[in-house]
């Protein structure tokens, strides 16, 4: 699964390229914030494998307008540093990697 060009950013993270990408609409249960934000991060020369980030944050674009913190590159740095370190290969071709960071989640708006 290759990621969207279009909207996607280029992060460098102990000197591997990699393109991360936030869904710009919500899932239907992102925009009820019954689920967090997730974002995509894959290697950004050879296709491999797509790491798929659970956040504690909403999706910014929820139809009920609760608040969350943006996605910031030194966030992404740590997950990808966090996926590495637990068996993530962005070089080898597979299903998704999933890293769940969304311990403290509130689902209540």
């Amino acid at each position: 699964m290759a990621l969207v060009r279009k909207g996607s950013r280029l992060i460098t993270v102990d000197g591997t390229a990699y393109r991360w990408r936030v869904r710009g609409r919500p899932t239907y249960d992102q925009g009820l914030v019954r689920s967090p934000l997730t974002y995509a991060v894959e290697h950004a020369e050879a296709s491999g494998t797509t790491l798929v980030v659970t956040t504690d944050q909403p999706h910014p674009s929820n139809w009920f307008g609760t608040q969350g913190s943006p996605i910031l590159p030194s966030h992404v740095a740590v997950s990808i540093r966090t996926a590495r370190a637990n068996g993530w290969s962005p070089e080898c071709p597979g299903s998704p990697f999933h890293l769940d960071r969304s311990a403290g989640f509130d689902s209540s708006h």
